[in-house]
């Protein structure tokens, strides 16, 4: 008889209490050797403490969490744990770094310069092995951190939400490790607040308060909701979203609606009912509709149905405005003429133009030492160009005078909260900075309030905050004087998908109302909410246009593929026809192709079946907006243009 294998990590009716709080409440879940396993859920469901617990860090109140069947403190010494912050010492190189965790973990000295040496030629990392860890990118810094939690060679990894704030080329290629770990059998455990990632996982687990409520592989878990998208084009938008909106609790067969930058997402359990019903209800409003496609549902449809029926979506007070813009709607607000920025010999941005306009929301995407934080702050006149000259709120010249400032919001990448102190202190020095009315102070702090869930906690220090709370603060701060330009630097990252609805929800209603938004993100799924986008590549902007326009762009053709090999399919053809061409989605792969898809499919058939890869199931897919942002900056590299690591 055969003895089932100890699965890697075990959870058997866990419960952690703090005070009177279950922060979890009778968890259990088992993960097998090898596999990547996904928590999502939104802030506050227990996520974290799960890790502690599997950590060896914290105690469970009651219940099991077993690592190899040993207690999951018992094994901490073959558990890797990276934790949400960047946790590595600023002061130190990259190399010194991992030798202090080493020495830590008592990995010998000899050992330890080989695994190091491996893990930073895995991770592209080895020509900065001198440079200070505090100087490294976003990006970097977490690829460090993964190689320092991998330094010991852990059996299980656990990783908390390890790409807030990387680029979406550095995602990619963290995620391509991850899977190549997984293959040589390293358990992982990974929370993302980013739904594009958890596609990338074996299987996920839904965690709303506290409780565990779905676990499967993502395409179990999308079949499961039974839903088709509709992708809906027509104008106006924010009309036709309206009554669309009104229909999903009154009309069984609309599920959700979300708005996107240039289309509607509309959710329907029966594809034929659902589009017979919006084009009825369209044109009896009045409105034309374009075209309406059919798709597959996202994990986040799934994430969001499941939550609206465990009555997690939270409806949120209406934003308090009393001061429109609408007279200034379709103006420029922001506009740049040929602008550089030169830092002594080093050209950070080079003769970039753009306009956005009063009620638009334009997102300016790029990889990390792009140029977009250097863009935005000449933008926004923080800082003096080079060359070139910049428009912004009607004025061309003294972009700082008081007049441009008071029509300006800005919520900074870095810092734009005072960490030690309270929420409500925040909250009534941005007030009287933004010259809010004294009778308009009261009402829209209390709205912050209620939109960060804080209502209750408006005398805890902001330090104390978890990364998406504070993120929702800033936002409310920067938007209290109802700015008619608003500039707001990655405003969701770390935020989970719930409250970045939120969000984006209320960012078009600005824009509805004429505010002119300029918007960075490294979640390309959510920058598919912006009207236009800019892509920047190393100090230039290289395409533009509507998100489906540059979708539309994009040369070749998108293959996804079922194989019975993944990980060995995904490096045979990144070693054949290069690695950008080429990403694994858990059990499938996604490869661009110049040919035809059916030429395309052969030649991907004939190297795979050249090593005794078999090809299950294929189909021609269409581009995501990161598949054509990668494509865009690989191809830009090709031609020498390369972004600076900062």
């Amino acid at each position: 008889m055969t003895t089932a294998p100890v699965p890697a990590i075990r959870v058997d009716g866990l419960i952690k209490r703090y005070g009177t709080v279950d922060a979890v409440r009778g968890v259990s879940f088992e993960i097998a050797r090898g596999e990547v396993f996904g928590l999502i859920g939104p802030d506050g469901a227990g996520k974290t403490t799960t890790f502690q617990i599997l950590a060896g860090v914290m105690e469970a109140t009651s219940g099991t969490a077993s690592v190899f069947g040993r207690p999951a403190r018992d094994a901490r010494a073959e558990t890797g744990y990276l934790t949400q912050t960047f946790s590595l010492y600023p002061d130190l190189t990259v190399r010194e770094n991992l030798r202090y965790l080493g020495d830590l973990r008592l990995v010998p000295h000899a050992e330890l310069d080989r695994r190091a040496s491996r893990y930073l030629q895995m991770f592209d990392m080895d020509r900065f092995s001198d440079r200070l860890a505090g100087r490294l990118s976003g990006g970097m810094k977490q690829k460090l951190a993964l190689a320092c939690a991998l330094v010991p060679e852990p059996d299980v990894l656990l990783l908390d939400e390890p790409t807030t704030g990387v680029d979406p080329v550095s995602r990619r290629e963290f995620w391509d490790a991850l899977a190549a770990l997984a293959a040589d059998g390293l358990t992982i455990l990974v929370a993302t607040p980013y739904l594009d990632e958890a596609e990338r996982c074996h299987r996920v687990a839904l965690m709303y308060d506290g409780v565990i409520r779905q676990v499967g592989s993502p395409p179990e878990l999308r079949d499961g909701l039974g839903a088709a998208r509709l992708e809906v084009r027509t104008t106006p938008l924010a009309a036709a979203e309206e009554i669309l909106s009104a229909m999903d609790s009154s009309h069984a067969e609309i599920i959700d609606v979300q708005r996107f930058g240039d289309r509607l997402d509309v959710l329907t359990r029966d594809p034929r009912q659902g589009e017979a019903l919006v084009r009825a209800t369209l044109a009896s409003a009045g409105l034309t509709v374009d075209e309406i496609r059919l798709d597959r549902p996202t994990l986040e449809n799934t994430f969001v149905a499941e939550l609206r029926a465990l009555g997690g979506v939270v409806q949120h007070k209406s934003f308090p405005g009393v001061h429109a813009h609408q007279d200034l709607r379709g103006g420029i607000a922001i506009g740049a003429y040929g602008i550089t920025k030169a830092f002594g010999a080093f050209r950070a941005v080079h003769d970039v133009s753009l306009q956005v306009r009063y009620g638009e929301v334009y997102g300016l995407l790029g990889a990390n030492g792009a140029g977009k934080t250097t863009t935005i702050k000449m933008l926004c006149g923080l800082l003096d160009a080079t060359t070139g000259t910049s428009e912004l709120a009607g004025a061309r010249k003294h972009l700082r005078a008081p007049s441009v400032r008071r029509n300006l919001g800005y919520m900074s990448q870095k810092f734009s909260l005072y960490e030690d102190m309270s929420v409500a202190e925040n909250l009534a020095f941005f007030g009287r900075v933004y010259g809010v009315p004294d009778d308009e102070r009261a009402a829209k702090v209390a709205w912050v309030l209620d939109f960060a869930e804080l209502t209750d906690e408006q005398d805890r220090v902001v330090g104390s905050l978890p990364g998406g709370w504070k993120q929702r603060v800033a936002f409310g701060a920067a938007i209290m004087h109802e700015p008619a330009v608003l500039f707001l630097d990655e405003p969701t990252s770390g935020v989970d998908p719930l409250a970045r609805r939120s969000f984006w929800s209320l960012i078009n209603r600005l824009a509805d109302a004429g505010t002119a938004i300029l918007v960075t993100t490294h979640y390309l799924e959510e920058a598919e909410q912006c009207n236009r986008l800019g892509l920047m590549v190393a100090g230039e902007l290289v395409a533009e246009g509507t998100p489906s326009g540059i979708k539309a762009q994009q040369g070749g053709h998108l293959l996804e593929l079922f194989v019975d090999q993944p990980q060995l399919a995904a490096n045979t053809l990144k070693t054949a026809i290069g690695r950008w061409r080429v990403s694994l989605f858990g059990d499938r792969l996604h490869v661009i192709c110049d040919e035809e898809p059916g030429q395309g499919l052969a030649m991907v058939t004939a190297r795979l079946a050249a090593h005794g890869i078999v090809v299950l199931q294929a189909r021609e897919s269409r581009f995501s907006l990161e598949d054509v942002f990668i494509s865009i900056v690989e191809q830009a590299r090709l031609q020498g243009k390369v972004a600076v690591d900062v």
